[in-house]
């Protein structure tokens, strides 16, 4: 297994945390008699030599050693070699996970990139005759890992379709059969030449007289290889297999523990039951439907209606892969996900709650039942993290989150007890003008820390982002009682640490930011910004001077030395420009060489603040174009400045059709990866119509 290893030069090589002295012991961890040894060691290669999918090259220097530990019969957990092997070589593909670029030529990189998996494809092709063998193995385990292998890397087509054939006539393992199809549908979708007789077995499978779970797995199948061979009732099919299927495995499992003592692991198991391959054979029938959102959308209400609390909890986490990729009606799937809120079974309930959270107002079906459970459990309102920082809990987040107004009173209790959430803030702000009333609440909070406390900071950051978002202009003098503090007023160096929960400088930006609310109301505090020039919180002190006192004079030789500084001094100085419209004309210098200079997302918001400034779209729109077409990300901040251009945004016009005319939202991957953000692609929505309805 381990001929010529001390032959390699692995110091010369590299991997994620540097030189590569330690592989050979990792490679011969991985054949340990101990089993905590081989998994740490598996570990380890992931973490190292294939961290986040990155090749380097000690990882191709590796495959040859992983080929031979897989092939010997003496090494125990050999599927896990295998799985390793065709992640390294499977990496960058179509359908196999994207590329990652790492550092252009860093040392150690396969061709520079992190994502790069061809070379090392090839060196496991060249072994690849392993797979063969493997597909027969004794192990199920392994011949489950070895059917995609085989697919992906022996270069006979032929060969692999009898390989597969013979195997799928053979095999008696339900995992490994699942796997077999769907390494029959990666063949024919990889040698479509093949098809007619590579069909044949999924067709056969995806009828009586084969049990449910095989039937859905060559369903799933033929639904992505063979459309037209699929049954015209397939939703109503699916639910009636996946309903038929949960029965026969409630049945098993209560033989299984139907004698015998009763102890706490097996009712956890009866109460609680984990059914990893019913998730993997439904999220592989909604990938292979992909844009089928109406059959999508039936099948999870069928999912999430089932008699089986194991299948409703799977289906509430693949309606988050849909609603997170898609823009469609997700009022019945969100109903069905509220429905589960009050079940006994404590995962289907936590899954329902962590789902409905990061749909914000798309959960707004469900806020009757998220409601009812934020009134009877007062318990489960502030939850604290690792570090002890309080936070809200979940169903009273995703209430507020949701824009239900219940959330206010129940928000307000919680500031009048002894915790201050430290997410207070950002949930105040999806609830708009309803959270008026927390105002004096906030107000009276925050006039009560004793400023004298090392742990006023940590007490004031929420309160002041939670007054922010409020807008509260009665808050002067409590805010005024911050910054003059318990002696010499706020200072720059004031901040939480590394190892708080905000940033250092987190507590001085947010009192600064809170004075710009007031304006001239604010002037007593002139001389204290004023002092705070210098510090790294300046685009935000000279936002504040600007509003309280008017005078661009002072601001704008500050805000033009961060815009030249770049980075995160740049966008924030580049945020105050904008605000400042055309009063910041002496800054357009800066702001030009800005949008010609840097980053395209630093561009992109350069050039808005050229044409809030200057009113001259002739150097703005191509930055905008190019932003919007090569960096996602940039689309909500140039739809909010094509809405502010009206008319003189019409070169652009297609730009908010074309995302309208979309249904997958704009910074989604496919199989609902990707960015979370919903609200963000439904401002984006929103903004679209509003540049089209103004231009």
């Amino acid at each position: 297994m381990f001929t010529g290893i001390d032959e390699v030069d692995w110091a010369a090589l590299r991997h994620a945390h540097g030189s590569a002295e330690d592989v050979p012991g990792l490679l011969r961890g991985l054949a340990s008699r101990d089993p905590a040894e081989r998994e740490d060691a598996l570990d380890r290669m992931y973490g190292t030599l294939h961290d986040q999918g990155t090749v380097y090259d000690s990882t191709l220097a590796c495959v040859p050693f992983l080929l031979a530990l897989a092939g010997d019969e003496t090494v125990p957990d050999r599927d896990g070699i295998v799985e390793l092997l065709v992640s390294v070589g499977t990496v960058g593909q179509e359908g196999e996970g994207g590329p990652r670029r790492a550092s252009g030529g860093a040392p150690g990189l396969v061709n520079g990139f992190g994502g790069s998996g061809a070379p090392a494809a090839d060196v496991i092709r060249a072994g690849a005759e392993v797979f063969v063998r493997l597909a027969g193995d004794a192990d199920a385990a392994v011949r489950r890992a070895a059917a995609g292998a085989l697919v992906r890397f022996l270069d006979e087509p032929a060969r692999v379709l009898g390989v597969l054939r013979e195997r799928i006539a053979v095999e008696r393992n339900d995992w490994v059969l699942l796997a077999l199809m769907e390494s029959l549908g990666l063949f024919v979708r990889r040698h479509p030449a093949y098809a007619g007789e590579a069909l044949e077995p999924l067709v056969a499978r995806s009828g009586p007289p084969y049990e449910p779970g095989l039937r859905l797995a060559a369903l799933g199948q033929l639904v992505r290889c063979a459309p037209g061979r699929v049954p015209s009732d397939l939703v109503p099919l699916a639910v009636r297999l996946l309903r038929e299927r949960s029965a026969g495995r409630t049945v098993r499992r209560e033989k299984a523990h139907g004698s015998g003592k009763e102890t706490l692991g097996r009712r956890l198991h009866r109460l609680w039951p984990v059914d990893e391959e019913g998730s993997h054979l439904l999220r592989s029938l909604h990938t292979a439907l992909d844009d089928r959102l109406a059959d999508r959308t039936a099948l999870l209400e069928g999912q999430l209606t089932s008699p089986d609390p194991t299948d409703r909890c799977n289906a509430v986490w693949m309606a988050a892969g849909l609603l997170r990729e898609w823009r469609t009606d997700h009022t019945g799937p969100v109903t069905l996900i509220g429905h589960q809120l009050g079940e006994e079974d404590g995962r289907l309930s936590e899954a329902a709650v962590s789902v409905l959270m990061d749909l914000f107002g798309l959960a707004g079906p469900a806020a009757d039942r998220l409601a009812a459970l934020v009134a009877s459990r007062p318990d489960r309102w502030v939850r604290r993290c690792r570090r002890g920082t309080p936070l809200l809990g979940g169903p009273l987040k995703a209430l507020a989150r949701c824009g239900d107004p219940r959330a206010v009173p129940v928000l307000a209790e919680v500031l009048a007890g002894p915790d201050v959430p430290g997410d207070l803030g950002p949930a105040i702000g999806h609830l708009g003008r309803a959270a008026a009333p927390l105002a004096p609440v906030v107000r009276r909070r925050l006039g009560a820390i004793p400023l004298g406390s090392p742990r006023a900071p940590e007490l004031a950051v929420p309160l002041l982002s939670a007054l922010i978002t409020l807008g509260d202009q009665d808050a002067l003098p409590e805010v005024m009682r911050l910054v003059r503090g318990p002696s010499d007023g706020l200072r720059p160096s004031e901040g939480l640490g590394s190892d708080g929960l905000w940033p250092d400088g987190a507590y001085l930006g947010q009192v600064v930011r809170a004075l710009g609310l007031f304006g001239a109301a604010a002037r007593d505090a002139v001389p204290v910004l004023r002092g705070l020039l210098d510090t790294e919180q300046a685009s935000a002190v000279a936002g504040a001077l600007w509003e309280v006192e008017g005078e661009a004079a002072i601001v704008l030789p500050v805000l033009s030395r961060e815009v030249a500084a770049g980075d995160r001094r740049r966008r924030q100085a580049v945020q105050v420009l904008s605000r400042m419209g055309p009063a910041a004309r002496p800054a357009s210098a800066a702001l030009r060489r800005a949008v010609a200079d840097g980053p395209l997302w630093e561009q992109v918001a350069a050039a808005c603040a050229l044409w809030r400034i200057d009113g001259d779209a002739e150097p703005v729109l191509p930055v905008l174009r190019a932003g919007w077409t090569e960096h996602p990300h940039t689309r909500v901040t140039v739809a909010e400045c094509l809405v502010d251009m009206g008319p003189a945004a019409a070169p652009l016009r297609d730009l908010p059709e074309s995302e309208l005319a979309s249904r997958r939202r704009h910074l989604a991957l496919p199989g609902g990866h990707g960015s979370h953000d919903i609200p963000e692609d439904e401002r984006l929505a929103g903004l679209c119509r509003a540049a089209l309805a103004g231009g």
